[in-house]
């Protein structure tokens, strides 16, 4: 059974997202939260697997309370809502430590899938706003890229992979390699690059200007 939080400061929502969630077997929702506040005090005794956390909230906003849950719960997996297809807020929240993002006008099944995929240690994106994510990683002042070196040839390879959204599967077909040594190389990517996942590896390589967005003609 995978736990999880909903935090919105719109009770229809709250109320919505939690109907759908508990009518899945293998769902529950153990706590709601009207505010950042409220979801991190629930999260601290109840420790859900997965958090739904709504960005723009009174007082603690959703940025805040994911800097604070992925702290204090590391083992509580968070995925942003959002109202718009990309926006600073968005981003500031993935830095923050969220798994994941996904639209609220997403259909339900992408909402269950989204909760799956989080507890399972994966990163969920809203897919019509990856592609966006990525542009405006790109967009920013690149950082110190120094930390990239200490990757093998191979792991940079696959790090190219990661950050354009290929699975471990389409990654060892377009390099020749097995499955598990794909798994291992992106197993060590993350420990030599101090990240959680995925998600933040993507992120790390386009600040770094490691890993650049295709360029597509209009």
């Amino acid at each position: 059974m995978i736990d999880v939080l909903v935090a919105d400061d719109e009770a229809v929502v709250r109320a919505g997202i939690s109907a759908i969630l508990d009518a899945e077997p293998d769902l529950t929702v153990v706590g709601q939260a009207a505010d950042g506040h409220q979801a991190i005090e629930l999260i601290s005794t109840l420790r859900p697997a997965v958090a739904l956390m709504d960005i723009r909230m009174p007082g603690v906003d959703g940025i805040r309370a994911t800097a604070e849950i992925t702290a204090l719960a590391p083992e509580t997996r968070v995925v942003v809502l959002s109202s718009f297809g990309m926006d600073d807020y968005v981003f500031a929240a993935l830095r923050a430590g969220a798994v994941g993002f996904l639209l609220k006008d997403a259909e339900p099944e992408r909402l269950l899938d989204a909760v799956r995929l989080a507890a399972a240690g994966q990163t969920p994106l809203a897919p019509t706003v990856a592609k966006r994510l990525v542009e405006y990683v790109a967009a920013e002042d690149p950082v110190d890229s120094d930390i990239f070196q200490r990757l093998t040839r191979r792991e940079a390879e696959v790090l190219q992979h990661i950050a354009r959204g290929l699975s471990n599967a389409e990654i060892g077909a377009a390099l020749g390699i097995g499955q598990a040594t794909v798994k291992d190389h992106v197993t060590m990517i993350l420990a030599k690059l101090g990240v959680r996942d995925r998600l933040h590896a993507t992120i790390a390589a386009y600040e770094a200007g490691v890993v650049r967005p295709r360029r597509h003609h209009s």
